[in-house]
């Protein structure tokens, strides 16, 4: 298979609707829009998720909850990621993400108890769990908190 030989499936590409190209074309004079009215004038167009004057469906539907403008998300990283670390290492959000373990651009990273942890390290994140905190100290390990930027 090469790019030149390549097609499209039948009825994958629709033909426009070429309007007002005389009686004959069946969309010509009107050009599909009628005879008068507002729909029939230039410059009108439906509003979006206009229903004809019926009440739109968003403002049918319930609202319900609250969306928090000011919350933190976190990237979560399990304290068995941890395991890949050096003894007595240094962990850093910027160290989580050169070795893949903090992926996306959220507000910071949450380290979460999943896991076991043999390892003596000094963690430094932007929050922890109860669990994670207590597992990392376990392990001879401390968890600072790193301030968001």
């Amino acid at each position: 298979m090469n790019l030149h030989t390549l097609k499209n499936t039948p009825g994958a590409r629709k033909t426009k609707k070429r309007l007002g190209r005389g009686m004959a074309s069946g969309l010509g004079k009107t050009a599909g829009r009628g005879h008068k009215g507002q729909y029939a004038r230039s410059g009108h167009k439906h509003k979006a998720g206009f229903e004809g004057g019926q009440m739109r469906l968003i403002r049918r539907l319930p609202k319900r909850g609250f969306k928090n403008i000011s919350r933190r998300e976190y990237v979560p990283v399990n304290v068995s990621a941890l395991e890949v670390f050096e003894n007595g290492m240094e962990v850093t959000p910027e160290v989580l993400k050169k070795f893949g373990l903090a992926k996306g651009t959220l507000d910071g990273v949450k380290i979460l108890g999943s896991g076991s942890l043999g390892k003596k390290l000094v963690v430094k994140a932007h929050a922890f769990s109860a669990e994670a905190k207590s597992k990392i100290e376990a392990a001879g390990g401390r968890c600072e908190i790193v301030n968001q930027a």
